[in-house]
């Protein structure tokens, strides 16, 4: 249908994942994506208005206007950061490569 668009929303947490199509008018943002796909009912536990989100991995403002094929994302927390995980694997003398091994 013309003027409108297509765009994926997904989000996850440590046990489950989803992605969401939704339809939407030339001209929706971010926001109305999200709340179009109704992500928010999947996560009750999760205050999804506080998160950051991006599109293909690039952080963005929520009223971002999309494009047709854009893919929401949806970023929590993380649990540590990367740096912090790296440096404890290291105080043990083991790689990121190689943590689950020994």
């Amino acid at each position: 249908m013309a003027g409108e668009i297509e765009v994926e929303v997904v989000f996850a947490v440590a046990d489950r994942q989803r992605l969401v199509r939704v339809d939407l008018p030339s001209g929706a943002s971010v926001d109305d994506a999200i709340e179009k796909s109704a992500m928010a009912g999947h996560f009750p536990a999760e205050n999804l208005d506080t998160l950051e989100v991006g599109i293909w991995g690039r952080v963005v403002s929520r009223d971002r206007v999309l494009c047709d094929g854009d893919r929401v994302e949806i970023y929590r927390p993380l649990a540590l950061d990367p740096r912090d995980a790296r440096r404890q694997l290291a105080a043990m003398g083991r790689t990121m490569k190689s943590s689950g091994e020994g």
